[in-house]
């Protein structure tokens, strides 16, 4: 099995400018996030996707792959599906894995996690950790998936899902699983190429969540279940997150 590792990298954020070239313990964020995805025993290669000339030149610079995206990809799957074109697409690659470029320390082993339901059959697969906390529950930012007994996701929201009827809110997380939605992705390469065409759907503009799209489109994704926490860097503030790391 082969598998490409993709981490999508922009310049321009309305919340955190030039975030992949912030400074972090002497490495850039962008370096960082690429070299624990190089600790992926599963990855046959990986590389950086931007659209920006100074983060292409930087990843170069540390010794990096990196690939020239246009700037009007409306998505990190479309910048990856780019990416994955001038790899060498299918000819190449069995599966792509799309890694976030805002976790400076995303552990590896939620990659080979992922790794391991990808067996041709799987089409896309992602994961997610059971949430345990009343304030995560309820919080908008969170998306929360709904799985099947197979770990199928039946469907993503920003709404805390799934109502418990009949017991108080402050109770919930007593008498239902609930988990949040961690944004890895890895596509099947057929499949990255046909939901790449895919034009924006109802329920993702509605909670604008681009994997509804897919799921709206008849694709399935399946998820595994992780202990690992996630800690993105969104804005300046959020760097304060790291300092148990570095």
């Amino acid at each position: 099995m082969k598998i490409l590792g993709i981490i999508p990298a922009r310049f321009a954020s309305s919340r955190f400018p030039g975030k992949p070239l912030v400074d972090i313990g002497g490495k850039s964020m962008i370096q960082r996030v690429y070299e624990q995805a190089q600790k992926a025993p599963s990855l046959t290669s990986v590389a950086v996707a931007t659209d920006d000339q100074r983060i292409y030149d930087h990843v170069l610079g540390f010794g990096g792959e990196v690939y020239m995206t246009s700037e009007n990809h409306p998505s990190g799957t479309d910048r990856c599906y780019e990416a994955y074109q001038k790899a060498g697409g299918s000819s190449k690659f069995d599966y792509v894995i799309n890694i976030q470029g805002d976790e400076p320390f995303i552990d590896p082993a939620i990659i080979e996690q992922m790794a391991e339901l990808l067996d041709s059959k799987t089409e896309i697969a992602t994961a997610v950790k059971k949430i345990k906390d009343y304030n995560m529950l309820f919080d908008p930012n969170v998306v929360k998936a709904v799985l099947a007994l197979g770990k199928q996701c039946l469907y993503f929201s920003r709404q805390t899902l799934p109502y418990v009827r009949g017991e108080a809110p402050e109770s919930w997380l007593d008498h239902a699983d609930f988990y949040k939605h961690i944004g890895l992705y890895a596509y099947r390469s057929d499949v990255l190429e046909k939901i790449a065409l895919l034009q924006p759907s109802k329920l993702e503009n509605t909670e604008k969540l681009e994997q509804l799209r897919w799921l709206e489109h008849g694709y399935k994704i399946f998820a595994t279940i992780t202990e690992y926490e996630s800690i993105g860097v969104d804005t300046p503030e959020d760097l304060g997150k790291l300092k148990d790391f570095v």
